[in-house]
């Protein structure tokens, strides 16, 4: 699963990696991102637009909010054949900016979990991909939220976790984005896990542990792992 992660770029790194042509929210920086909270995103409205949603999907037809702290991810492998997310796959794609995530490595005996730090070798920000929805309760309250999918581990992550945050590569945002794009077979090739060579990964501070912990010494590293687990 993917359960944290950080954002730290300026709103000019990002303006200028994602093409932002319109900015719907406040930007601000977060080294501990959790679920619940508001999260950036780039949707497409015509023209690429940074929007916020709160991280874990309410679909349109909750009961009530409590919903989405269940579905802060979705699995690329069955997600095509979930109603939840089938249809939201079609219409709903955005891209969750990120600069990084965070995966606790468990040991052997499973009784130490090491917080660990995944980012791209190139310092850029990317994307996650993202679904979202909108959500209305009986007293008028609007939420929009969204999910993160997630994929099967790299080579880097697998040591790590079990799973990955999909991370759509750069080349593929604008299909990615596109609402006109509805075909399952353009769609689901990009969700693939992220290539282990473009990534890397090192041990943090357990402060990360703990998501009231927010500052940027969290990604101080401890030390680093490399696709070959050195």
């Amino acid at each position: 699963m993917c359960g944290r992660f950080v954002r730290k770029s300026t709103l000019t790194e990002i303006k200028d990696e994602f093409d932002i042509g319109e900015i719907q929210w406040a930007w601000e920086p977060s080294y501990n991102v959790a679920p619940g909270q508001e999260i950036a995103a780039v949707v497409k409205n015509g023209k690429n637009t940074l929007v916020s949603f709160r991280w874990g999907l309410i679909p349109f037809w909750a009961k009530d909010e409590e919903v989405g702290y269940k579905m802060i991810n979705a699995r690329s492998e069955t997600i095509a054949e979930k109603r939840t997310f089938a249809q939201l796959l079609k219409k709903r794609r955005c891209l969750v900016i990120a600069d990084g995530f965070y995966e606790w490595r468990k040991s052997e005996d499973k009784k130490i979990k090491t917080p660990m730090y995944i980012t791209l070798r190139s310092g850029r920000p990317f994307g996650f991909a993202g679904l979202f929805d909108t959500w209305k309760s009986k007293d008028g309250k609007v939420i929009q939220s969204c999910t993160i999918i997630t994929t099967k581990p790299n080579e880097l992550l697998t040591p790590i976790h079990n799973r990955m945050p999909v991370i759509i590569p750069a080349g593929a945002r604008a299909l990615w984005l596109d609402r006109s794009i509805e075909e399952l077979q353009q769609l689901l090739p990009l969700l693939d896990p992220y290539p282990a060579r473009d990534m890397i990964a090192y041990e943090v501070s357990r402060q990360v542990n703990s998501p009231k912990n927010n500052f940027p010494d969290l990604l101080r590293p401890l030390k680093q792992h490399d696709a070959s687990g050195s």
